[in-house]
């Protein structure tokens, strides 16, 4: 079997890959023995594909780990203060909240949504793959996108209390996100992103937080990824019946890990080829295009058999939603086709018929995250995003011109202006929450960033 995913491009994430490095769970008895039989005739093309594949799923997986090590319970909502998140590229328009929910086959999560008018909000579903399952909002659920909203295995028996709206899903856990927007009244958001609340309709069996691979996330790991192979396909099912022949072939590496000598090979082949294949064709986000210096993904959020773009959104943009709700453009790179970097003044010029609000039904935003975990860079003035809500100037024709340096340029308003610290590689990632005409078709790209300095 030949397994292949064309253009290889590492999404909102890499710039280069260092050395692996990971602490990998001892692989128990049971997996081993779930492991497909070993071969020594893998393709150098198998081994990346398969480690490309798995990697999706490790991403989610760790990230789990790391929440409950954090103090998350099952079915119990944390509420975050405006951008205390901890996650590559946050969305700092927005007061989040979050969960892990449990359900099983006589028990429901019920979500208790506030009535919101007027403001932007959603409350985000996905499963262990990053997949999104469910959004309720007023736009997928018009004059009833408040009240109780009950998750429920699709095989669940659970009589619900009236007025309880179920939406079944095809998982017993899953992520859970609320996004309500700040906009120019922080406080007015925050107090309608504590009236959302969690419960469950009885005591759930809660299932066990996979033990995989943990990782720093700046580095990748090698062959020891395979160790959490079967634990990690084992503990969330991808129900893309595409993907079951790069599951099989995941397992089928996983076998031929253990042995020593296939073991290094699959090393070699993972950091020569995989790693290698991933950060040349980085200026595209997995299957996406280019224009101006600006990636935008071909699919987000919901992937149908599209593996590649999935791993590589969970890994620079995780959580990531699906295009009606948001689209994001990346850039790494200036108009010459230099990468960003603090030590230089870029401006970005919008004309007056292509504002960004054009594009954008609810809000707009842009940030600079570094280049190697991908979280907003600090700087002195605290302040780490560019949107409407800024209190922009606009040029005589109308036109907008953003600025991004070190330090405020002396023909910049302070409100159009993001610094950027000296030394440091950055990237950007516009925004546009609920898309429409040219971002929404594809057809628009933001106009490239210019070095004025």
């Amino acid at each position: 079997m030949k397994v292949r995913h064309a253009v290889l491009a590492f999404a909102i994430c890499v710039g280069t890959v260092p050395h692996a490095a990971a602490q990998s769970p001892t692989t128990t008895a049971a997996q081993s023995s779930r492991a497909a039989p070993a071969s020594t005739t893998l393709t150098d093309e198998q081994i990346s594909q398969a480690y490309i594949y798995l990697l999706g799923r490790l991403l989610i997986a760790r990230q789990e780990q790391l929440d409950f090590r954090n103090g998350f319970h099952w079915n119990e909502l944390v509420h975050r203060a405006p951008g205390a998140v901890d996650w590559p590229n946050p969305n700092l328009d927005v007061a989040y909240s979050e969960a892990w929910i449990a359900v099983d086959d006589s028990h429901c999560a019920v979500i208790s949504v506030p009535k919101i008018e007027g403001r932007y909000f959603t409350v985000q579903l996905l499963d262990g793959w990053g997949e999104t399952l469910a959004n309720i909002n007023e736009r997928l659920y018009p004059g009833r996108s408040s009240g109780d909203f009950a998750f429920c295995h699709f095989d669940a028996d659970v009589r619900l209390p009236d007025g309880t709206r179920r939406i079944d899903i095809p998982v017993k856990q899953a992520r859970m996100l609320t996004r309500v927007a700040l906009g120019n009244d922080w406080e007015g958001a925050i107090a309608l992103q504590h009236r959302f609340a969690l419960s469950s309709t009885g005591t759930v069996r809660t299932p066990d937080v996979p033990r995989t691979l943990m990782f720093d996330e700046t580095v990748f790991p090698g062959v020891e990824a395979f160790d959490s192979a079967n634990s990690a396909l084992d503990s969330e099912t991808d129900r893309n019946p595409g993907f079951r022949e790069i599951q099989a072939l995941a397992r089928r590496v996983a076998g031929a890990a253990q042995m020593p000598a296939e073991r290094a090979r699959i090393d070699r082949v993972i950091r020569s080829r995989a790693f290698k294949e991933l950060v040349s064709a980085g200026d595209i986000i997995g299957h996406g295009s280019l224009r101006n210096g600006w990636a935008r993904p071909s699919v987000v959020g919901e992937y149908s058999t599209d593996y590649l773009t999935r791993t590589l959104v969970n890994r620079g943009g995780i959580w990531a939603n699906i295009k009606p709700e948001v689209l994001y453009y990346r850039s790494s790179k200036d108009a010459n086709g230099n990468e960003l970097n603090g030590d230089n003044v870029y401006t970005l010029t919008f004309p007056k018929g292509a504002l960004p609000s054009r594009f954008a039904t609810y809000f707009w935003s842009v940030i600079a995250v570094d280049s190697a975990r991908f979280r907003v860079l600090p700087n002195e003035q605290k302040k780490y995003l560019l949107n409407e809500a800024a209190g922009l100037t606009y040029g005589a024709d109308g036109s907008l011109t953003l600025y991004f340096a070190a330090e405020k340029p002396a023909d910049a308003p302070a409100a159009n202006w993001l610094p950027t610290p000296r030394g440091a590689k950055y990237r950007l990632t516009f925004r546009y929450y609920g898309p429409v005409d040219g971002v929404a078709n594809g057809t628009y790209y933001p106009p490239p960033l210019v070095k004025v300095k």
